[in-house]
């Protein structure tokens, strides 16, 4: 079940696009999306606090508190119930469309009628739009672009959403008297940004208790089918559930059958049949009498077929199996392999919780070495000042002593749209890291995003490329650019491209980091955290970054401190 915060946030994010559709003040819809993201990253249940408590949460005042009590006492939200009746239901469902926001949905229903996205897509192809204000043959493109990425994305779940079902569930099951064995397999056992079925694997004699529990569990909305060894449900937020039971002596047969990827499990077969054997989810038999040759663990299969033990982010028929064959699966970077974290913010900017409460966290993770990075200037809502920076980093150096955790000072640049950041060398000397991002002009033409790309990684003090293809999965498409000539640039001048753990983005995506990785490009797992919650986000980086083939030698937050101080000043010297 979706956690209350989640629910809540969900609620206020509307009723931010609400007041954006309906022509209400700028200001009032930012005061509710700025509320939304501190009640998301909120380590407390929101369900569980009264209205002091509420309002003592960041950029949450008394009305907004107020409308989260009404939430919990009658399941509903007034104000918001008034605004969904002004607008048609359609309206709002346009601007899930990447790329289209509030007011241009609304432009679109007032002068056109278009109340769908089936609807805009013809409209689109009728030529309708031609000649409606910002509405040009590009933007045309863009939105057909975005028509496409949001159906690809329909059905599927943003992995935290997928993880924190599964977990709930696996340790439900795992509770179960007679359970021997329970974990997820499936795209969630290999780490894909977004999960479509959830896939639950166990091991018992008898399944019927298992089944009995999971039918039972309380975020089970819908029991699709029922049966001995699969039953599938569907949850309170929509997703499906399938759990198998299997006998335990088979269960590595079946956790490496239900984990691959239909193009892995295909290769792996195909070796089988080579060798006169067949593979199922109960093992590894001679095709000529049927016997059993080995099920138990998935070492012992993969170890039958003549293979190393592939894993399993990497079962996606991508090369794995041929270097398994040649015994030359990389060693990848896994989450003890992680030292610090080099992006992340606080409440000085657009963040939720303090320097203090984000220090404590990430000690209690056991970081090494941790960089505050709150963005720069030139993002005028962001309201950061030289001053305030310069103050921020004089508070850190007092508190660096609290700790075994080095701190680092450091600030999120912004690219703009011809490469250049917010201050100037002398500025920018004085911090111990830079990330460098795009937050804007995001439809400039390809090569003006590859030359803005580049100059920010020939800039001395840029360290990182923050979030490069700027994509928020669902809601934002990627920027569209010269990769190759970007990676490039990355590796000649010592530029670390970052893989962001937060779960809308995961960027770069793990196509563009076997890519890199290809020019030499060194990476950084970061979290891009706004909030101590986020900071357990890490994991889905590092999946992200096996998915990609990294080692932690191609992962500088791996690195000790001084190697990674010493990529830093490297750099700058260089030029």
């Amino acid at each position: 079940m979706a956690r209350a915060n989640e629910v809540v946030a969900a609620l206020l994010d509307e009723y931010a696009d609400l007041l954006s559709i309906t022509g209400g003040e700028a200001f009032k819809a930012r005061v509710y999306d700025k509320a939304a993201r501190a009640i998301g990253g909120h380590h407390a249940d929101v369900a569980t606090l009264d209205l002091a408590a509420l309002q003592k949460i960041p950029n949450v005042g008394k009305s907004i508190a107020e409308k989260i009590i009404e939430y919990f006492d009658s399941g509903q939200i007034q104000a918001i119930e008034k605004l969904r009746a002004k607008i048609p239901p359609g309206v709002r469902a346009l601007t899930a469309i990447p790329g289209l926001g509030p007011k241009k949905a609304m432009i679109l229903y007032e002068e056109l009628g278009i109340s769908s996205v089936d609807g805009l897509e013809e409209a689109i192809g009728e030529g309708r739009l031609a000649g409606l204000r910002g509405f040009g043959p590009k933007t045309a493109e863009n939105l057909l672009h975005g028509i496409e990425l949001l159906r690809g994305e329909t059905g599927r779940s943003l992995i935290d959403t997928a993880m924190a079902v599964a977990e709930e569930i696996v340790g439900a099951i795992s509770a179960v008297p007679g359970c021997q064995r329970c974990t997820y397999a499936g795209s969630l056992r290999r780490m894909r940004e977004t999960i479509g079925d959830v896939d639950i694997l166990a091991a018992a004699r008898d399944s019927k208790p298992l089944m009995d529990a999971f039918v039972r569990l309380p975020i089970v909305a819908e029991v699709i089918v029922r049966g001995e060894k699969k039953t599938s449900v569907r949850t309170t937020r929509g997703l499906q559930v399938d759990l198998r039971v299997v006998p335990l002596e088979a269960w590595g047969a079946a956790l490496q059958y239900f984990t691959g990827s239909k193009e892995h499990n295909v290769r792996i077969r195909e070796i089988a049949v080579r060798k006169g054997l067949k593979l199922s989810e109960y093992g590894l038999f001679r095709v000529g009498d049927g016997s059993l040759i080995v099920s138990e663990t998935e070492e012992d299969v993969y170890a039958q077929l003549g293979l190393a033990w592939i894993p399993p982010t990497l079962r996606e028929d991508r090369g794995e199996v041929d270097a398994a064959l040649a015994g030359e699966l990389p060693d990848l970077v896994t989450l003890p392999d992680i030292r610090g974290d080099l992006h992340t913010h606080t409440n000085l900017t657009d963040g939720v919780s303090t320097l203090e409460e984000m220090l404590a966290t990430a000690r209690a993770r056991g970081l090494r070495y941790y960089a505050v990075t709150d963005h720069a200037k030139n993002l005028p809502m962001q309201r950061m000042t030289d001053a305030k920076m310069l103050k921020q980093r004089e508070h850190l150096r007092a508190l660096a002593s609290e700790g075994r955790m080095e701190l680092l000072h450091g600030t999120e640049l912004n690219i703009d749209p011809d490469g250049d950041v917010d201050w100037d060398a002398d500025f920018l000397a004085g911090f111990d890291v830079c990330v460098a991002s795009v937050h804007s002009h995001f439809n400039q033409s390809p090569e003006e995003l590859t030359r803005r790309l580049v100059r920010a990684c020939e800039n001395p003090y840029v360290n990182i490329i923050g979030h490069p293809t700027t994509r928020q999965i669902g809601r934002r498409a990627p920027i569209d650019a010269d990769w190759d000539a970007v990676f490039a640039a990355a590796a000649r001048t010592g530029t670390a491209m970052e893989v962001n753990s937060y779960p809308d983005r995961l960027d770069l995506p793990d196509e563009l980091i076997l890519r890199a990785k290809r020019h030499r490009v060194k990476f950084a797992i970061d979290t891009d955290s706004h909030s101590t919650v986020h900071l357990g986000h890490l994991r889905f980086g590092v999946g992200l970054a096996q998915r990609g083939w990294l080692t932690k030698d191609d992962v500088i937050t791996a690195w000790p401190l001084p190697k990674l101080r010493t990529f830093v000043a490297r750099k700058r010297r260089a030029h």
